[in-house]
């Protein structure tokens, strides 16, 4: 399964572009290399609230699986990435910024001054990385494999022995995200130039049976809710073909897991193209392929 990671620079001078910066890029490198998706990068100043919001959206609106910080650990007052990250995660992960400062003392003895600090939030784990390139990416392939099993435990159904955290966790669903940031992040993106047209799809729970909309069967007791799961390789899969139609350029997707009621958000996507046509035949080609190829739904009654 190939999980989705971000990478957030932390840095006065870089966000002002005074400094160019080298450690996201290196980061982002190590990452696609070892098989991970990079869904996000950004670059922010050393502010508390800032680093704090940038977070929470990585995780609770993009739902990404790990968020990656590279700046901000260290001595001096404006460092405040550990302040920033400890203030939004549930369950501190302190093994992990362990090894890391483990493996620098083995280079320099200055590695114990790093205050890097790791933990979950929901479903994602977030881990602060030095801000030097050499130190972020010595840093990182100390404990990539380790954070990699950690995360497959994290998206499991739970464990043998937490069988109570296993049923709450399928109880989890995710935020849904802002259309109105997709567009934004869109039209910032280098394929806008190309695009005549943006088309979204939203789908939702909804009351009425499967049976009763298809078939036309007339008793079916109403839905109360669904459970809904997908296959991130699948949906992958399908992007990558909708993609190969003619006149399309950007495509994101979302979709929502776990036991939903009747009004929660299922899917969302964003399809721009050139023109009409294009757009409209990519957008049913793409819904129609997750809807039944990628996902498993059980309605409940």
């Amino acid at each position: 399964m190939t999980y989705t990671a971000a990478v957030i620079t932390i840095s006065d001078k870089g966000s002002r572009g005074e400094r160019v910066d080298t450690s996201g890029p290196a980061l982002c490198t190590i990452l696609k290399e070892a098989g991970w998706q990079v869904d996000y990068t950004a670059i922010i100043p050393d502010e508390l609230e800032q680093i704090k919001a940038e977070l929470i959206k990585c995780a609770d609106e993009k739902a990404i699986n790990l968020v990656l910080t590279t700046g901000g650990t260290g001595f001096s007052p404006r460092d405040v990435t550990p302040e920033a990250t400890l203030a939004v995660v549930e369950r501190e992960t302190r093994g992990i910024p362990e090894a890391m400062r483990a493996e620098s003392m083995k280079v320099t003895p200055r590695g114990c001054l790093s205050r890097a600090a790791a933990g979950i939030r929901g479903r994602t784990l977030i881990v602060n990385l030095p801000g030097s390139e050499k130190a972020a990416k010595e840093n990182l392939l100390a404990v990539l494999d380790s954070v990699e099993h950690g995360i497959d435990m994290l998206l499991s159904s739970g464990s043998a022995d937490c069988a109570q955290d296993a049923h709450h966790h399928h109880h989890h669903h995710k935020t849904p995200p802002s259309m109105e940031a997709w567009l934004k992040e869109a039209k910032a993106h280098p394929s806008a130039p190309k695009i005549g047209m943006y088309l979204t799809h939203n789908g939702i729970v909804r009351e009425t049976a499967k049976a009763a909309v298809r078939n036309g069967e007339e008793n079916t007791k109403p839905v109360t809710g669904m459970l809904f799961s997908y296959d991130a390789e699948k949906v992958e899969a399908v992007i990558a073909d909708t993609y190969r139609m003619d006149g399309i350029y950007y495509i994101k997707t979302w979709l929502n897991e776990g036991e939903l009621k009747v009004g929660d958000d299922i899917m969302y996507v964003l399809i721009g193209g050139d023109i009409r046509p294009h757009v409209v035949d990519a957008l049913q080609y793409l819904v129609g392929r997750i809807k039944n190829e990628c996902v498993s739904e059980m309605e409940l009654h």
